[in-house]
């Protein structure tokens, strides 16, 4: 008797947490986020020869992802803004990460480089194929890992939301898709000059490598800002506004290198700065130690 109640009391609490209101249009955008990744696998699986628009298809898939990375921005914020952030919301938003940020950017890097190796005419099974299959793997890994250690350590507080731990998930997408789309928009333009085989055997063979760095840099303790709230919003310098419109203004004028530029320069740079201080703190303390041996 005792065992059958305490099922039934199991039960009740089971059915008191189950879900009855969501925020619904933040749900949507975040969907739509999901959506855009699974949009960029699909166009990502067809022949990297094949174009659409002028446009490759491994290009199209970048983009994809890039608009993926607005649905992702304005859901958090339009959630916060509402106050109508939720558990399930932070879950969803996950589920949805990891497709456009986790498995898209990795299948794309793959496909990419697969049909790179198979025009050179390098054997299957060959070490780089397997090093670019452990790459792409090691970079799913780690934004999985990424994504659930974020949910656990999220706070719903905007104040929270000024800086990561870690690099973040759609930023370490940013820094794969645009090598992507550098490689098939711009890299064409140079054709039959020496820079452009000098440039396309440099990000082919650099590319598993950047995955494997960024995924490290996800599942660091390094912190990185929060673009849009400590760079764009609120009262900044005159200078900044100058360096911004700069930013616009090579946006404008060649987009896949603006964007390669500003993402692997924001993967960058929190990790460089936190080397710099490392090793200036290091050679501050070694006059310290060795006045302290001589005393001694």
């Amino acid at each position: 008797m005792k065992t059958e109640a305490a099922k039934k009391g199991l039960l009740r609490r089971v059915r008191r947490q189950r879900l009855n209101y969501i925020a619904v249009l933040p749900s949507l955008i975040t969907i739509l986020n999901g959506v855009c990744g699974f949009v960029a696998i699909i166009l990502a699986s067809k022949s990297p020869a094949q174009r659409l628009g002028g446009h490759s298809y491994l290009a199209l898939a970048g983009y994809m992802v890039l608009v993926a990375m607005v649905w992702d921005m304005l859901d958090g914020r339009l959630a916060r803004m509402s106050q109508s952030t939720s558990s399930f919301g932070g879950q969803l938003d996950s589920l949805c990460d990891i497709v456009s940020f986790g498995v898209a950017p990795a299948f794309l890097m793959l496909k990419m480089l697969e049909f790179e190796l198979r025009t050179a005419g390098l054997a299957d099974g060959d070490f780089l194929e397997r090093f670019i299959w452990l790459a792409a793997a090691a970079y799913l890994s780690c934004a999985a890992i990424r994504l659930a250690r974020f949910n656990v350590e999220n706070e719903e507080d905007e104040s929270a939301h000024m800086s990561f731990v870690g690099l973040p998930a759609p930023a370490a997408a940013g820094v794969l898709v645009s090598l992507v789309i550098f490689h098939q928009q711009t890299l064409p333009r140079l054709s039959g000059t020496g820079l452009y085989a000098f440039c396309e055997s440099l990000i082919l063979c650099v590319l598993p490598v950047v995955a494997l760095c960024v995924a490290v840099l996800m599942v660091s303790r390094i912190r990185y800002p929060h673009v849009l709230n400590q760079y764009i919003k609120g009262r900044k310098p005159f200078a900044h506004l100058i360096r911004m419109l700069l930013l616009l203004a090579f946006a404008w004028w060649e987009l896949p290198a603006a964007l390669m530029v500003a993402f692997c320069g924001f993967a960058a740079s929190s990790a460089v700065k936190r080397l710099y201080y490392r090793v200036l703190k290091k050679n501050a303390l070694l006059p310290v130690v060795q006045t302290f041996g001589a005393e001694r």
